[in-house]
């Protein structure tokens, strides 16, 4: 059962802003046309006619359609309807920014500066305009953005014509009724009188979706719903998100990033299969349109939101870890064994256990189980292996911490004054209390950390005020983002490198690697999961990632932990982590062996994958890329979830079964297969049988 589906509000439940949009009590403004607008300044205003959702019978069967209605405010010093604010602007050959602001009629005044954003954005406005009687065009280097006044249509095109979206007006609709689907319009809600928006904009018939963060569900997202609200889902295998992102992109040639940090309900042809709307808590609207190839689409959208930096060349070797070491002694114990097995690690992670009592993070070493620190660091770095360390900035009542960052105001504050929640959450808005939790850190790196783990980040409390001036309604999905900065600001600060591992996100989070996959079932159907979301996740600009090689919850078995571990190789980051045991040892001995073997094709591709790293992080592409990234003009490309491009030059294809074969589909090009040599011409699908380890490689060539 979904978080969604139960009968009762739960703590840090999703929150689903379309539902605003089906009360029959809140009060609809659908735009219906453009007033007084300058074409050479771009800006002017949409009237939006008042609708109510008014109940119509018919035959046996109820509905709430829209009817216009005429206000009923006392005294009458309300608008009848409403004239929002609308602006367009060129922002480069590619991007066009709209925004329309629903609380006034007045002129933008710029926003904060986003974190969401590497640079203000400065409209560069080149494009050449063409004024018509009942519209206006700017055409610009890769398309052509049209205004339509009555009725009201934004309309995107390539330099061909072509129209690759286009805004729903209530004229657009051939139903039955006129309550699906529900066209460009805002709600007014009577609960607390807030706008909301619904960006509505039609479906082709073909059109495929693909994107919004690290989604565990199908690749397309065409006829799905999604919200867009950092949570911990418990695992791979549900619509929820730890890393939402507000950005999708089209198989039509487009993108659509949503700059806001408000809840947003994604209904992809999901309620209508001809409209993709998009329910936004915003009052204002702020949507940049990215026109081209999905490679050019995505340099576009890193140029807007940041690239991936360069991590060190010793985190792309193996990691160690289970949930938990929890001594020194078993920490040794694990670099000696390394070490006399001729397995090549580098990191060991010692997650939730280091602390004096398990998962109370404190930043202390337990001084019973880890009696010389200093001497196991100096052991560790003797064997060329780094440690990374657990914490999160949740601190519960009996926390030595929490009396502290409560005392000093250094957590989120409730509306009554207390706390929102039982625990203490870190404020990361507050400059105090990253000054304060950096300095715990700091000690740590001094002392030999060499990675932070970031765990958590997903439940900052919606109904908080927090020190930026803003509520949880904002901050709840910048959590991640901020507290993503925070770690890897103090980790180049005292390392020179930035790696942090974390597991929540938001958009601008690529900023700062590495990310993982979180909890995934100890399955197939778990590891295919994590497939599907490191790829969603890639298609925003996320170019490092890594899983739980085995599955997070119990111990896997042998079979699965070969194919998960042969999957593992093909990925940016590879970390053996979740219920002990873990160690290659405490498995069979042709295990060993087997894990001996996998570390050495790791090791034969590592100049590959620090190449391609670093010419992933320059363009902001992922390592881990869909077929039709790489091969966008071949129709097959992009019906694929189960295959990917390691890099640009490696296909791979996990075994998701018990079999020992899969059939693979090759885009156009010609394939050698990376073991045997053998070739294979491109543009059809083959069965093919794995040879020395249980995973599909090949080489274009």
């Amino acid at each position: 059962m979904l978080d969604q589906d139960y009968n009762v509000k739960l703590l840090n439940q999703p929150m689903d802003i379309q539902k605003e949009f089906a009360k029959y009590e809140n009060t609809y403004y659908l735009a219906d046309s453009i007033a007084d607008f300058s074409e050479k300044k771009q800006n002017g205003h949409v009237c939006c006619k008042r609708y109510i959702r008014k109940n119509r019978l018919s035959f046996n069967d109820g509905r709430l359609p829209f009817e216009e209605g005429s206000s009923w405010e006392f005294p009458p010093h309300y608008e009848e309807n409403k004239k929002v604010y609308i602006q367009v602007d060129q922002v480069s050959e590619a991007v066009v920014r709209l925004r329309l602001k629903g609380n006034d009629n007045k002129d933008f005044t710029e926003k904060d500066h986003s974190i969401m954003l590497t640079d203000e954005i400065v409209a560069k406005n080149t494009w050449e305009i063409k004024e018509e009687k009942e519209r206006v065009m700017y055409r610009f280097e890769k398309g052509t953005l049209e205004i339509v006044y009555h009725p009201f249509h934004i309309v995107l095109k390539d330099t061909e014509g072509k129209i690759l979206l286009e805004s729903y007006h209530m004229s657009d609709s051939f139903s039955l009724l006129n309550c699906d689907p529900i066209p460009f319009a805002m709600v007014e809600t009577l609960q607390n009188m807030k706008i909301h928006w619904a960006a509505s904009f039609h479906l082709f018939p073909d059109e495929k979706i693909f994107g919004t963060g690290e989604s565990f569900t199908a690749l397309n997202k065409r006829g799905q719903k999604l919200l867009l609200y950092t949570k911990d889902p418990h695992g791979v295998q549900t619509s929820n998100m730890y890393k939402p992102i507000p950005f999708y992109l089209s198989s039509r040639g487009y993108g659509i990033f949503f700059h806001t940090s408000t809840p947003i309900s994604l209904d992809l042809g999901h309620t209508y299969d001809s409209a993709q709307v998009s329910y936004i808590g915003d009052d204002m609207l702020e949507l940049f349109f990215i026109v081209g190839s999905p490679k050019e689409i995505l340099k576009e959208y890193t140029k807007l939101t940041g690239h991936a930096s360069m991590v060190p060349e010793w985190s792309f070797g193996l990691w160690m870890s289970r949930i938990s070491y929890h001594s020194q002694q078993q920490v040794e114990d694990v670099v000696n064994k390394m070490k006399e097995e001729r397995i090549p690690c580098k990191v060991v992670h010692l997650d939730t256990g280091w602390f004096e009592d398990d998962w109370k993070c404190d930043f202390e070493f337990s001084k019973t189980r880890f009696p010389n620190v200093e001497e196991m660091f100096h052991m560790v770095e003797k064997n060329n292996i780094h440690i990374s360390l657990w914490q999160y900035p949740y601190f519960t009542p009996l926390n030595p911490l929490f009396q502290e960052i409560v005392r000093k105001g250094f957590c989120v504050q409730g509306l009554d004054g207390g706390l929102p929640t039982k625990d203490a959450v870190l404020d990361f808005s507050n400059p105090e209390g990253v000054a304060w939790y950096q300095n715990k850190l700091k000690n740590l790196l001094e002392l030999g950390t060499d990675c932070i783990k970031a765990d958590f980040g997903e439940a900052a409390p919606i109904d908080g005020i927090y020190q930026s001036g803003k509520s949880g309604f904002y901050e709840h999905n910048l959590y991640p983002l901020r507290y993503n900065q925070a770690v890897s600001e103090i980790m180049k600060k005292v390392k020179g490198h930035s790696i942090i591992w974390a597991r929540s996100a938001w958009a601008g989070s690529q900023r700062f690697p590495v990310h993982w996959g979180g909890d995934s079932e100890n399955t197939l159907s778990g590891m295919k999961s994590t497939l599907r979301g490191a790829l969603s996740l890639g298609l925003c600009g996320f170019t490092f990632y890594s899983h739980d090689i085995g599955g997070f919850v119990k111990r896997p078995s042998e079979f699965l932990y070969r194919r998960w571990l042969a999957f593992g190789v093909f990925t940016s980051h590879m970390r053996c982590h979740g219920a002990p045991p873990r160690e290659p040892w405490e498995y069979r001995d042709d295990f060993l062996q087997y894990f001996r073997e996998i570390m050495e094709l790791r090791e034969e591709l590592m100049p590959y994958i620090l190449e391609q790293a670093e010419i992933s992080c320059k363009n902001g592409f992922p390592m881990m890329r869909t077929l039709f990234f790489e091969e966008p003009e071949d129709p097959g490309a992009w019906l694929i979830d189960d295959e990917y491009f390691f890099g640009d030059q490696l296909l791979v294809a996990p075994l998701f079964d018990e079999k020992e074969g899969r059939e693979v589909y090759l885009p156009q090009g010609l394939f050698q297969n990376y073991f045997t040599k053998k070739q294979y011409q491109g543009g059809k699908w083959y069965y093919m049988e794995s040879e020395k380890f249980p995973i599909i490689v090949l080489k274009r060539i």
